[in-house]
């Protein structure tokens, strides 16, 4: 689960991250309004969508006037957002930040991640901030400096101040950056996150250490504990399939092909998607359906895959261990005739009362297409969405 820059910083300030001023906004009348309450001379109106690059895309502007705010704000606010992150469509601009300026003197970057390596959490570092980290690693790697954190001591002072003397930091700031580093650590580790990151850190003239940006994700598995970021949750930043998905309790990712998938298991998921590719077809979807696709989970995943106008054939996959082969059988049937299906079905199915689920498919007359392998049903699913709609 992603969250806004704004609603970032607000978690960064409750664990001693010192970070701008600043006011979230939806309407050009509470930018000014809010550019007036902070006061000040300049202001920095920033575009809120969950993706990167937004300064590049136009959607960060400073402003040194009531009048500049008024402009960006109108301008800014409905934009079609393109960023490297976005993909081309871009994303709407529902949301705006006005966060008062700041003495920037240098730009550095901080990250943090859990390491699958080392079983540990991951804090990275470097002087380059204010770019795409991606670009530092590929070209200057040497300037990423890493610590892995041994969970029971947590991030100490020796590990951040060495982190923060290897990215440049002077000696008269290390303290204030020791307390960002701690803070920024401690809010990624009570927060159950799966990245927290800060880019740009800064040095200010007078030597303080800010956060002038916040980027947190959260781990989704442990979204039970913290009722408070599931509040934070935007859904007009998110697919609506996959929304409508997780009411359904189904796992599902939208992707640009055009044979829809529906398996029980992710692992299964992965492996059928990738063979659809090995035979020269490419997954509209990722879908587990987990243990117990019932007629309603079924039914649903049709609906959710025939939204996409691309959707030319379905592939179902699955291996009847918990769920009887025979019950999903049923269940595909009752969602077939629910929503008139109109795209080739192909279906493989292995384990639990296979051979009474594959009759019931072959008598209820619907032309349901049989496969025995992975390889078949892959080559069936992909020669049969050559023909799209019917």
């Amino acid at each position: 689960m992603k969250i806004h820059e704004y609603q970032g910083k607000d978690i960064l300030r409750k664990y001693g991250v010192p970070v701008p001023r600043g006011i979230p906004c939806f309407y050009v009348d509470e930018a000014l309004a809010a550019a007036r309450e902070l006061g000040g001379p300049v202001w920095v109106v920033k575009a809120q969508i969950h993706a990167g690059g937004r300064g590049k895309g136009g959607g960060v502007k400073l402003a040194r006037s009531h009048d500049d705010v008024r402009t960006h704000a109108r301008n800014i606010l409905g934009m079609q957002l393109v960023t490297h992150q976005t993909g081309p469509a871009g994303q709407m601009v529902r949301r705006l930040l006005i966060e008062e300026g700041a003495d920037i003197k240098k730009e550095l970057y901080v990250g943090i991640v859990v390491d699958r390596g080392t079983q540990r959490v991951c804090v990275m570092a470097s002087s380059e901030g204010g770019m795409d980290i991606e670009e530092v690693a590929a070209h200057t790697p040497e300037k990423i400096h890493k610590v892995f954190v041994d969970p029971t001591r947590g991030l100490t002072n020796a590990e951040a101040d060495d982190l923060a003397a290897k990215i440049g930091v002077p000696a008269a700031s290390a303290p204030a950056a020791r307390v960002a580093l701690q803070g920024l650590y401690k809010a990624f580790w009570e927060t159950d996150a799966s990245l927290a990151e800060i880019n740009p850190l800064i040095l200010t003239g007078d030597g303080r250490v800010i956060a002038l940006d916040a980027k947190m994700n959260f781990d989704s598995n442990a979204l039970y504990r913290h009722p408070e970021i599931v509040a934070l949750r935007d859904l007009d930043e998110e697919d609506p399939a996959e929304v409508e998905a997780s009411k359904f309790d189904l796992s599902y990712i939208q992707l640009d092909g055009n044979i829809g998938c529906l398996v029980n298991g992710a692992g299964l998921a992965m492996a059928t998607m990738d063979t659809i590719k090995l035979f020269g077809g490419e997954p509209a979807n990722f879908l587990d359906v987990g243990g117990g696709a019932t007629t309603e989970k079924v039914t649903e995943a049709f609906k959710i895959m025939l939204r996409s106008p691309k959707l030319a054939a379905i592939l179902v996959n699955i291996f009847g261990g918990i769920m009887r082969c025979d019950t999903l059988a049923e269940g595909l049937i009752a969602a077939s005739r629910a929503v008139s299906l109109k795209v080739p079905l192909v279906v493989r199915m292995k384990g639990t009362n296979e051979d009474l689920g594959k009759k019931i498919l072959a008598d209820s007359g619907l032309p349901i297409i049989a496969a025995n392998t992975m390889a078949e049903a892959a080559q069936r699913v992909v020669a049969a969405a050559k023909g799209g709609r019917q």
